[in-house]
């Protein structure tokens, strides 16, 4: 019994691997029997193509921008103080009101003691009458010119003490613009010197940027800006760059101005600037990915006919993922962008797609 087990057993194995022969042969048979071959990954490209991507190239505008954030201020900003210290008597304008220079915007009591504005008006209404009684006698010879000028000086400090208290007195805007701060209320009790309003003229706004010494150098004054802030963006141009450095910041101050007539931002936000360091309306991008090198130098692969052309290149102005070529290849030329590792010179190409390359590329510093 021992035998006859064994002996099946070893049929069955017998049998195993006949079938197993049979599947591996009818595997390497066409459905007519003919031998198929398995190809390597060489010879699928030798015999359809290596897979690839193109972009067509096109000329664009490329721009390179050194990015900032800064405070906007009006191209013109001036505060009044309080020159005595007392109640807030009357304000004439609230904050947004255009105000034209010296227009009373706020008053102070006339009665206060250390403003002397009753005296002061009194000696000055003196001075001028006396001075214009000595001008008539110097007219007609009755006074000499020693006490002609004595009577003129005698009146010019009156006059002078007298507009300094009114001034006191009646705060006025130092220059015509938008009234953007006022810290006061109606009867508000400040104190001398204290800061009272602030008037702007904002329909043009400016901002000091700060560079650090690697990148001064690749700003210039009159190199076009932007200023950005909640999706509102004006146009400006740097209009001075200092050529010393600041030793609080360390950096280099840069002063950028930029056109707001239509008054689309106000002073004292926020704004991300932007300079142009760098602008070619007609240029050949494309991405560093896409530039290869060796020893004798950068090239990139061209589609002709389906077949890659090796070609040498010379780069110019980059930032970021985007690259500038200065030379070596031309519009309209099919640059390949996916699979270029694969080529030689001469490759045999298989298209994927055909991307064309054009608009305007803007790479940004931080």
């Amino acid at each position: 019994m021992p035998s006859n087990r064994k002996g099946t057993n070893h049929m069955t194995t017998l049998k195993s691997a006949a079938v197993a022969l049979a599947l591996l042969t009818f595997s390497s048979l066409g459905c007519d029997g003919a031998k198929t071959e398995t190809r390597s990954m060489e010879q699928i490209y030798a015999d359809e193509g290596v897979p690839v991507r193109f972009e067509t190239l096109m000329p664009q505008q490329f721009v390179r921008e050194a990015e900032f954030t800064a405070v906007l201020t009006g191209i013109e900003e001036s505060s009044a103080y309080a020159a005595v210290a007392d109640r807030i008597d009357r304000i004439n304008a609230e904050v947004g009101d255009y105000v034209s220079k010296d227009s009373v915007i706020l008053t102070f009591p006339t009665d206060n003691p250390s403003a002397n504005y009753y005296q002061a008006k009194v000696q000055y209404e003196n001075a001028r009458a006396n001075f214009n009684r000595m001008k008539e006698y110097f007219e007609t010879g009755g006074l000499s010119r020693q006490d002609f000028d004595n009577a003129e000086a005698s009146f010019r400090v009156a006059e002078a003490n007298w507009d300094a208290v009114r001034q006191s007195v009646l705060v006025r805007a130092p220059i015509s613009g938008v009234l953007t701060r006022l810290n006061v209320r109606e009867s508000d009790n400040v104190e001398k010197e204290e800061e009272l309003f602030a008037v702007s003229r904002t329909d043009k706004l400016k901002a000091t940027v700060w560079v650090p010494d690697y990148q001064v150098q690749s700003i210039a004054s009159g190199m076009p800006a932007s200023a950005t802030w909640q999706g509102e963006t004006l146009s400006g141009t740097v209009v001075q760059v200092d050529r010393s450095v600041n030793r609080q910041r360390q950096a280099f101050g840069v002063t950028v101005e930029f056109d707001n007539s239509r008054g689309d931002m106000q002073s004292g936000i926020t704004a991300v600037i932007s300079i142009a360091t760098y602008v070619k309306d007609s240029a050949l991008v494309t991405k560093r990915k896409n530039v290869l090198s060796d020893n004798e130098g950068s090239y990139v692969f061209l589609d002709d006919n389906n077949n890659a052309v090796k070609r040498y290149v010379t780069l110019g102005e980059s930032y970021a993922l985007d690259i500038e070529i200065a030379d070596g290849v031309s519009a309209g030329d099919r640059l390949v962008t996916e699979g270029q590792l694969h080529l030689e010179n001469g490759t045999r190409l298989k298209v994927i797609d055909d991307v064309t390359v054009e608009g305007s590329v803007a790479a940004h510093e931080q």
